[in-house]
């Protein structure tokens, strides 16, 4: 428990202080967000803010991360086997890191030609698709000495569902999947201030107390397994709730800048590469149908823009005034922190909603 808070002390005081750098590093690059005319109010003002802010809690995790290793060698002989990085590391912390240099690309792009208009979507889903591929080859190929993978080819619900297998290819195909909705439903959800931030410390900070549930009832424990039927299947938990907690408390310290009225963005360098490490959670913690609950927030976002889509293309009418479903109730008169308060309540619902879930099974296991 020790590395986790340490990840996530080290995280939160490293973004704390590094945002407001970056803040005047940015402004003095002229890197400022360039806003649409959408006749929104919680447009109104912000052109210029630094954007690309994202940058700030993807290093902090990564300094975070190492940190929380340090840490370890300090600890008992039974947590001192994940001293060293793990494939799951490497999988997860390549999702954010490489899924926000897709991002950085968008942002700079936006940054550089003075408009709203960066990387297609065409051009975010294929960078997207390819680093899935690749960080899902690796996560379901490359095995631990004891001839574990980092996923597995079965879909999981709170864990794997034993018959549904869908091979390799499958697997692989799901991961992008997941990795590609998650990562593009927190960008969707990144509209007002603080709005996807919020959501995303508390989907995190869930995923930090799955991974470190998981490690305290792991089949790998053999101490633990011998004396109980019921244990998690699952590789390298500890290195997973550190990396979420890390990632957690990085956008809190990001959070407290990004507030309303927000002085930096995340940019699409953070939501993408935020959403791509949730999704990579999701399948690590074998949660990948409950990951839609956890991530309930995201996903209604997602669902909704997807029907005002097919609605529009179809019948030529809008089911909402606005997508993403924030500008709807914003032009409905709602005010942007009234916004962003209600859906970090509804995230709240979905993650404890989710949370209750997880733990009934283990009970319902156990009991």
């Amino acid at each position: 428990m020790r590395a986790v808070i340490v990840a996530a002390a080290v995280a939160f005081i490293v973004s704390l202080l590094l945002t407001p750098v970056a803040i005047r590093v940015f402004t003095a690059l002229k890197a400022g967000q360039p806003i649409r005319s959408l006749g929104l109010a919680s447009n109104e003002g912000k052109k210029g803010t630094p954007a690309m802010g994202g940058v700030v809690f993807i290093v902090a995790t990564l300094i975070a991360y190492v940190a929380g290793h340090v840490a370890l060698t300090t600890l008992p002989e039974r947590q001192i086997a994940q001293e060293k990085p793990t494939m799951t590391a490497l999988v997860l912390l390549g999702l954010l890191v490489f899924c926000g240099a897709v991002g950085f690309v968008d942002d700079f792009l936006k940054v550089r030609r003075r408009n709203s208009d960066g990387l297609s979507a065409k051009g975010k889903l294929l960078g997207q698709a390819i680093i899935g591929t690749g960080f899902g080859i690796a996560a379901l190929y490359v095995a631990s000495t004891n001839g574990q993978t980092v996923v597995s080819e079965n879909i999981s619900f709170i864990r794997d569902i034993s018959w549904l297998n869908v091979g390799k290819v499958g697997s692989v195909i799901v991961f992008v999947f997941v990795i590609t909705a998650m990562s593009n439903g927190v960008n969707l959800t990144d509209g007002l201030d603080g709005l996807a931030t919020g959501a995303s410390t508390l989907v995190l900070g869930a995923y930090a107390l799955i991974g470190y549930w998981q490690y305290r009832h792991w089949c790998a424990d053999e101490t633990y397994a011998r004396a109980n039927e019921y244990c998690y299947q699952v590789r390298d938990p500890l290195e997973i709730a550190m990396i979420a907690a890390a990632a957690a408390g990085a956008c809190v310290g990001f959070l407290w800048w990004n507030t309303s009225p927000a002085r930096i963005f995340m940019g699409d360098v953070g939501a993408l590469g935020l959403g791509a490490l949730i999704g990579g959670l999701a399948v690590v913690t074998r949660t990948t149908l409950l990951s839609i609950l956890i991530g309930g927030l995201f996903f209604i976002i997602t669902i909704t823009w997807v029907i005002q889509i097919v609605s529009y293309r179809t019948t030529g009418r809008r089911v909402f005034r606005m997508v993403p479903l924030h500008h709807h109730f914003e032009l409905a008169g709602w005010s942007e922190v009234n916004i962003v308060v209600r859906f970090w309540t509804i995230a709240g619902v979905c993650v404890a909603a989710g949370l209750g879930l997880f733990y009934s099974d283990f009970l319902a296991a156990v009991g």
